[in-house]
């Protein structure tokens, strides 16, 4: 087809070779990667927050992809293993005094250094432009370059102070050996955690089925109620053997106790519920105080306006 006219093709035109592989400008990468939230590729900015797998994002715009997870985003997949905000950390960053901002080169007449970043280790002062390793504690959030934790070796926090360990050392946008011992460790957290919860709910499970089981066995009476039904048998074993002066002297000395401290409760509740129901009763216009009496009481007389 063609070579009309005259045209004389040539053979890059005619004959497709193999096409070169796309190389990715590393520096493009790398700002990409340290100056732009992950899942909304919008720029990092405060407040900014990191997952167990080392990757950045902004705060609102994890919450918003929480709070609807079935509007349609790009890079959802990023943000699969996180189920809530439990799962991320908020980061203690510390800022660039070097780091002039978007509208220092507003004009275009000037030089920008893209590899100038917003944020520094406080430690050391590396840039956190990815041409370092940075980590942060998942204890506390502090951010440090790995140059840093390597050489200052403490246990203790260089920022805030706090105890960490070297489990709670997360490293940032790490490579995909990094990353996938990040998900393995994330994973084994996960796990311990979720056998942590099973013996709580095994103790709940316990304390519930104790009061199930004291209510199916009640508590024996107590023995207040038990004595005269065993002075009484005692009573009956001693006419049948015998007589027991011992046994017939409790017995009533016992009967004696008891039947006064009946007969005080007796009419403790009697005189309780009279005036009980005196007072329910007072409640009515039947009741005696609610009755007027005849110099209360007034004679009807009729009204008629015809006098006036």
């Amino acid at each position: 087809m063609g070579c009309d006219g005259g045209t004389i093709p040539k053979r890059h035109e005619l004959v497709k070779g193999p096409k070169k592989v796309e190389k990715i400008d590393k520096n493009a990468e790398l700002i990409a990667r340290w100056s732009y939230c992950a899942l909304s590729q919008e720029k990092l900015r405060r407040p900014i927050v990191a997952c167990e797998l080392g990757r950045l994002y902004n705060k609102d715009a994890v919450i918003e992809y929480l709070l609807d997870k079935s509007a349609e985003r790009p890079n959802t997949e990023v943000v699969v293993h996180i189920r809530g905000m439990k799962d991320l950390k908020e980061l203690n960053l510390t800022d660039n005094p070097a780091w002039e901002g978007e509208r220092a080169n507003s004009k275009g007449d000037r030089y920008e250094d893209l590899h100038c970043a917003m944020f520094i280790c406080p430690v050391v002062g590396l840039e956190m432009n990815g041409k370092h390793k940075f980590c942060f504690l998942h204890t506390c959030g502090c951010v440090f370059s790995e140059r840093a934790l390597r050489e200052v070796k403490t246990e203790i926090c260089h920022k805030c102070g706090d105890p960490f360990q070297d489990d709670d050392i997360m490293i940032l946008n790490g490579s995909k050996e990094e990353v996938e011992r990040l998900q393995r460790r994330m994973e084994e957290r996960r796990a311990r955690a979720k056998a942590g919860k099973k013996p709580k709910k095994s103790k709940a499970a316990e304390t519930v089925s104790k009061p199930e089981e004291t209510k199916e066995n009640p508590a024996p009476p107590k023995a207040s109620s038990s004595e005269p039904k065993v002075a009484e048998q005692n009573g009956e074993d001693g006419g049948s053997s015998g007589p027991g002066p011992s046994s017939s002297s409790s017995s009533s000395s016992s009967s004696k106790l008891s039947k006064p401290a009946a007969a005080a409760g007796s009419k403790r509740s009697i005189q309780e519920m009279a005036e009980k129901s005196e007072t329910y009763k007072s409640l009515f216009t039947t009741h005696s105080t609610a009755k007027r009496t005849k110099d209360q009481t007034s004679n009807w007389v009729t009204h008629t306006p015809y006098h006036f």
